[in-house]
């Protein structure tokens, strides 16, 4: 299993590149930032940083949209990078929420999510693609590499991950729903004549190292209210009881009121008092290390590949440690 590190870019931007150093030295592979232009500082620029300060450390956005950018930006920024430092990025994307929403935009539909896998991928690699009809090419591309890994839940998402995504992010690590989301993604693959064990799974959440569970899940309550808005989403789009969608991810939104992004992945978050500790202990790893090692091999055989740990908390130094020196040994 490989293991990543995900961090908001505040500033400064120095810590976030010392934070990424660190967990380098402790057996982090990939390095994965929030990617909301009004919210953060710009995460490109600081990926060129993290970039030169390691040495094989993985980057990406967890996760970018089609909607910030136009596609040839996209694919142009991830070409540099890999030109720049060996093609050591990937590029997470998926609809827009906080990015799109703060600048008073709809998140992306579904079709042009995945046109735009498609292209960001084609041009990134040196190839053709039609971007707003016209036939365009990145000249400079030499031998570049950019998979694309998809975030989704919903039914239509994850199919869409199946067929043309080289990736999937989850962003629970709720071991019942990794299964439910998993299988879906791979049967999509295998039904669009892909092979489905070609698709990297990453489940991406919170985790505290410590004892005091009480701290921790509130330290962690936020990521509860993140994934809420999806979930409302879900239940929007496909009813509370559609069967489309597990009840086990939606039935704990039924108190949420509002979100206010300005709180966006914030232990703060005055927005998450709805999420229950039952919620926070499922989607979130808390505990000593050896719960820790325990949830995250039963991911492992659901067929996880990754485990991206979210650092937004009172502990990011201890946590990154904790999983150098105990966790990641015991998972490689």
């Amino acid at each position: 299993m490989d293991f990543g590190l995900v961090l908001q870019t505040d500033p400064p931007a120095s810590a976030v590149v010392g934070l990424m150093r660190r967990a380098e030295r402790n057996g982090f592979r990939y390095g994965w930032t929030f990617d909301s232009a009004v919210l953060w500082q710009e995460p490109f620029v600081i990926y060129s940083r993290i970039l030169e300060h390691t040495t094989k450390m993985t980057v990406g956005p967890m996760v970018t949209n089609p909607g910030t950018r136009t596609w040839e930006v996209t694919a142009s920024t991830f070409a540099t990078l890999n030109d720049m430092y060996g093609n050591r990025t990937v590029c997470g994307i998926g609809r827009g929420d906080s990015a799109m929403r703060v600048a008073g935009r709809k998140p992306n539909t579904l079709a042009r999510l995945g046109e735009a896998m498609g292209v960001i991928r084609d041009l990134a690699e040196g190839r053709e693609a039609d971007v707003d009809g016209q036939r365009l090419r990145l000249p400079w591309v030499k031998n570049g590499k950019l998979p694309i890994w998809m975030a989704a839940y919903g039914p239509k998402a994850l199919a869409l991950a199946g067929e043309k995504a080289d990736g999937f992010i989850l962003q629970l690590a709720d071991p019942f729903l990794t299964e439910w989301m998993v299988k879906a993604v791979r049967k999509a693959a295998a039904d669009a004549g892909r092979d489905p064990a070609s698709i990297t799974i990453c489940v991406a959440a919170p985790a505290y190292v410590g004892d005091d569970l009480a701290h921790a899940r509130e330290q962690c309550r936020w990521f509860g209210g993140m994934v809420g808005n999806h979930v409302a989403d879900l239940v929007s789009r496909y009813g509370e009881h559609s069967g489309l969608v597990p009840e086990a991810l939606t039935e704990y939104i039924k108190a949420r009121q509002g979100y206010d992004y300005s709180h966006h992945g914030r232990t703060d978050n005055p927005d998450t008092a709805f999420v229950p500790d039952e919620i926070v202990d499922r989607f979130c790893l808390l505990g000593p290390p050896q719960a820790h090692i325990d949830k995250l091999k039963a991911l492992r055989e659901l067929g996880v590949d990754q485990f991206a740990l979210y650092a937004m908390h009172d502990a990011r130094e201890a946590a990154i440690d904790a999983y150098g020196q105990q966790v990641i040994p015991a998972l490689r």
